[in-house]
């Protein structure tokens, strides 16, 4: 894929984000909406298109973001799925699940896309 598909974020959420939002969800920076725990998961198959439009950072430094939040706040780095797939029936079955796609189907929320 030449990568200039947009892709999706996709959520288990009443309620929308902002893109500075889904930012901070992916960041460990913004943990809950609307009264929920938000559960952001990655998706190895669009991780690299989401983090470059959605966070702003590479993978080598997501990883290091993560590895402090993990030290400092004991928070967890977003669960990684293989494929639109697995992300997409995570979310539907899972309350507060946030993740993104390459391309979502119908009746999945999309929050944003990027």
């Amino acid at each position: 894929s030449s990568g200039a598909a947009a892709g999706e974020v996709i959520a288990n959420i009443s309620g929308t984000l902002t893109a500075d939002e889904v930012r901070e969800v992916f960041v460990g920076d913004k943990l809950s909406a609307g009264g929920v725990r938000l559960i952001p998961m990655d998706n190895s198959s669009a991780q690299s298109d989401f983090l470059a439009k959605v966070v702003n950072v590479d993978a080598a430094k997501y990883g290091t973001i993560w590895a402090k939040k993990g030290f400092r706040d004991g928070l967890n780095p977003p669960a990684v799925r293989g494929s639109d797939s697995e992300v997409i029936n995570k979310v539907k079955n899972t309350p507060g699940a946030i993740g993104y796609v390459n391309s979502a189907p119908a009746g999945v929320t999309v929050i944003l896309k990027y």
